[in-house]
């Protein structure tokens, strides 16, 4: 366990010290796989360490719940004006042979973080017990920080939420799936007029203490 913290630790240090083009996604991709996948791959290997890549009966149906109940949040969130003004994060249009490939580049982005946030930073210290879900949020806060107001002010209960369900379900699966499956249902309904009308969300949340 006091591995699986350090190695956090560090590999945190060395994603902020590993600077990418903010508009390349393949860039982006190369530095998350390796040290969101890989090193913890090789810690998992080398030390015998549980971090979450499996699946069965139970994952998946927790997979299904998590991502029922995280879609009306991507849906009502692609009507503000900061997050239609910041996604999608890279280039991309609706043009399916353009949008797909964006969206599963974007998905492996997501299977990295969540190999690192949920896996190796809570179902790989599950030995803390239910309290392992609360190590991750502040190092998950401190890399949404450049992100609009309300994602940042969402982002640590959001990591807590997602990990409690990582840990009962012993896997990373709902989390890979709620996340990536998500960004990429966030970026087609930017690309496309809102679902919901945005004076109509704003005007509901105006009661938060950040901008919308």
């Amino acid at each position: 366990m006091r591995t699986s913290l350090l190695a956090g630790l560090c590999l945190s240090v060395l994603w902020s010290l590993w600077s990418v083009p903010p508009t390349s996604l393949p860039a982006r991709l190369v530095r998350d796989v390796t040290l969101f996948i890989g090193l913890p791959c090789v810690l998992a290997v080398g030390r015998s360490r549980d971090i979450g890549w499996r699946v069965d009966r139970r994952v998946l149906r927790n997979t299904v719940a998590l991502a029922l109940v995280v879609t009306p949040f991507y849906v009502v969130g692609a009507s503000l004006p900061t997050i239609r003004t910041y996604y999608p994060m890279w280039a991309t249009d609706t043009a399916l042979a353009t949008f797909l490939p964006h969206a599963a580049a974007q998905f492996v982005v997501a299977a990295a973080a969540e190999t690192y946030y949920r896996g190796l930073l809570c179902v790989g210290i599950r030995e803390l017990g239910l309290k392992s879900v609360f190590i991750s949020p502040v190092v998950y806060a401190f890399h949404h920080i450049h992100k609009p107001p309300i994602e940042l002010l969402l982002s640590a209960p959001a990591d807590v939420f997602f990990g409690a369900v990582d840990y009962r379900s012993e896997s990373i699966l709902p989390s890979v799936v709620a996340h990536g499956g998500g960004l990429a249902l966030l970026d087609w309904l930017v690309l496309n007029p809102p679902l919901v009308p945005t004076a109509t969300v704003v005007r509901l949340l105006s009661w938060l203490p950040v901008p919308l």
